[in-house]
């Protein structure tokens, strides 16, 4: 166990310091390329489009930097485990712990890419990029291709309720696997809002699911997460306010995305709601809203998700970030508490 806690501490370090090496280098390409954030037009957004103001043309696509890191030391790896082997002890790509979110993660993020494209060229929803019924097709559409992997390919037909032990539910896996993930994608997607505010919530919700993992023994998966953590942390050290680039749906996309499967590789999904309690508040702000604008015809909040909605009543941008990191580390905290707890 201490050259498996050794080698998460290794690996988060080497992506950290890989992916902060490299985002001053991305960061003056996206200047150079002119790959600015697009506000949404004021008739759109009004508040929103108010607020942000000042944001507009700041880099986005800025999640191509931890994906990218992911990616390039999980096959780098595993290609010098295979030259050199004093390597083989740090590879951790495999086929029962980390192909499945590692292909969720690359598959989502090129979609992702392809919506920040279509923002910055003023293409698609107001000019926007994709509007949300569309990725919500998207995340659907890659949600069921994972999971008839893990079905089929993992042979995976269980699902653990804390406390009350392990349920054979057979099939039924397939359609509780793409809601955790349309409902995850969906909610980093609308949580990424504020400067280092997605990438925050996401660092404590990797971290308590690596921990889970590796109490559970699946140490390639928890080495994924502290790859995912490293790299998190070094976007961090740049979009934190004011941002010097944009995390984009290349980032938020992907990594929520990859956050459910690897809720459902612990098979502690059902923790994910305790865990990412912020994302769940965020989401659920943007459901009330569309919801009372459609029935009522009247706003509940001024704008959402509730970041924005605090924003417009005057609290500053630092501090909601800050007061939303520190529940979502108590709520982590929580959840990995009720796991061992559960597991005794």
């Amino acid at each position: 166990m201490v050259h498996e806690l050794n080698r998460v501490l290794i690996l988060a370090t080497l992506s950290f310091l890989v992916a902060f090496g490299s985002a001053p280098i991305l960061i003056r390409f996206l200047v150079k390329k002119k790959l600015g954030k697009n506000i949404r037009a004021s008739a759109e957004a009004p508040v929103y489009a108010k607020l942000h103001a000042n944001k507009a043309g700041t880099p986005t696509m800025g999640g191509v930097l931890v994906w990218g890191t992911v990616l390039g030391l999980i096959l780098g790896v595993n290609l010098l485990s295979r030259l050199v082997p004093t390597w083989q002890n740090l590879d951790f790509l495999s086929r029962k712990e980390t192909l499945l979110p590692l292909g969720a993660l690359i598959a989502s993020a090129l979609v992702g890419l392809v919506d920040d494209v279509f923002n910055i060229k003023h293409k698609g929803a107001h000019g926007g990029g994709l509007r949300k019924r569309h990725r919500l097709t998207i995340y659907a559409l890659i949600a069921t291709v994972g999971a008839l992997w893990f079905y089929f390919k993992l042979d995976w037909s269980v699902l653990h309720v804390p406390f009350f032990g392990n349920y054979q539910i057979d099939g039924w896996i397939v359609p509780f696997f793409m809601l955790v993930i349309i409902a995850t994608g969906f909610t980093v997607n609308e949580t990424d809002g504020l400067d280092g505010l997605a990438g925050g919530i996401l660092l404590t919700s990797f971290a308590a699911y690596a921990v889970i993992a590796f109490m559970l023994g699946r140490y390639d998966l928890a080495v994924f997460c502290a790859v995912i953590i490293g790299a998190l942390m070094a976007f961090l050290w740049f979009n934190i306010y004011p941002a010097k680039f944009f995390m984009g749906d290349t980032g938020a996309m992907p990594l929520g995305v990859t956050l459910g499967v690897i809720a459902m590789l612990t098979n502690y999904a059902l923790l994910l709601p305790l865990i990412g309690i912020v994302l769940i508040i965020e989401a659920v702000s943007v459901l009330l809203q569309w919801t009372c604008r459609s029935l009522f015809k009247h706003k509940l909040f001024i704008s959402s998700p509730l970041h924005h909605h605090l924003e417009a009543k005057g609290w500053a941008e630092p501090n909601i970030v800050m007061r939303f990191w520190i529940i979502s580390i108590v709520a982590a905290a929580v959840g990995v508490s009720v796991f061992l707890l559960e597991r005794g």
